[in-house]
């Protein structure tokens, strides 16, 4: 097949983190790749697109040409200090309204299939032990970005082009930031961490996971129309997530046993309820739609992936 003949596929927050592992998953499956980018740079795409600010209506149609399958990874994400006046409107200029727009546009244009990365937030932020979130339970999104994602999905669920919504829970992998980039740096500095005690049950998706099933289900006859989470397939507490990076540093695991309700307790006092949710609730997501509709299982371990995700630092 040459160059010409490949398909072509739109990449939205191309230069976003999890874009970075898919667009050369995409080449090297046989697509060429056009990237849409806020502004002009250089990447590992066959050509570009500058939309400019997402924030302002924006017209989607010169993206769109030619353009056989559409990955919607642009978003305005989860923001630890929010400075928008009114954030709710913030998240649904971004997240609802330029989606909506590049649907219509991608139906005008005859785009086969839009592949919209959502997130697990959309269902809630934490599960009960042995109950983990499934792909068709109610939406029950608490915060303004989980709000928005929701809307969005509407959108795409009853717009004009064929669709798949893929909803994560949190992805790490080489270039990660935030609070699992903290963690990585956090062993290995040695430190001691008041986590030894948490047995809770977290899910996480890989970036090289997430861009694989990401493929499969922009063809896969059977994903048409769904919704689908993902993750690993491999359940860690805190404490065992803590201990395997360590294992993959070569670093020493130094762990205290400390109380989990006295530690809550210490962290909500500190003002950081957010960090208490994430490091002691549990968040399970049931992958078994994805594995039966699409024969998916993840091409790489958590071990495989904490591995390349420290070797990138």
């Amino acid at each position: 097949m040459s160059h010409a003949q490949r398909p072509l596929a739109l990449v939205t927050g191309a230069t976003g983190f999890v874009a970075r592992t898919l667009i050369p998953h995409l080449r090297a499956q046989g697509y060429r790749v056009r990237a849409a980018v806020r502004k002009s740079c250089d990447g590992p795409w066959d050509e570009s697109v500058v939309t400019g600010d997402l924030s302002r209506p924006l017209d989607w149609r010169n993206a769109v040409a030619g353009v056989s399958h559409v990955f919607h990874l642009a978003a305005r994400v989860h923001v630890m200090h929010e400075t928008a006046a009114d954030p709710i409107a913030a998240f649904r200029q971004v997240n609802v309204e330029r989606t909506r727009e590049l649907c219509d546009a991608a139906a005008s244009a005859g785009v086969r299939r839009l592949v919209f990365l959502s997130s697990v937030k959309v269902i809630g932020e934490a599960t009960q032990p042995g109950k983990p979130f499934r792909a068709k339970d109610a939406p029950a999104p608490l915060e303004p970005y989980a709000i928005s994602k929701a809307e969005a999905e509407d959108v795409v669920r009853g717009g004009p082009v064929e669709s798949v919504i893929v909803r994560p829970p949190l992805i790490y992998g080489p270039g990660v930031g935030a609070n699992f980039a903290r963690l990585i740096a956090a062993v290995e500095a040695g430190h001691w961490l008041p986590l030894g005690a948490v047995h809770n049950r977290r899910d996480l998706v890989f970036v090289g996971n997430l861009a694989d099933a990401l493929v499969r289900l922009a063809t896969h006859p059977a994903a048409a129309g769904n919704t689908y989470l993902i993750s690993d397939g491999e359940s860690l507490s805190t404490a065992a997530l803590i201990r395997a990076i360590a294992t993959a540093m070569q670093r020493p695991c130094r762990l205290l046993p400390v109380p989990q309700p006295l530690l809550r307790t210490a962290l909500r006092l500190a003002g950081k309820h957010q960090e208490a949710e994430r490091l002691l609730e549990s968040l399970e997501v049931d992958i078994s739609d994805l594995q039966r509709d699409l024969g998916w299982t993840p091409p790489f371990s958590v071990q495989a992936a904490l591995a390349a995700s420290i070797a990138a630092r």
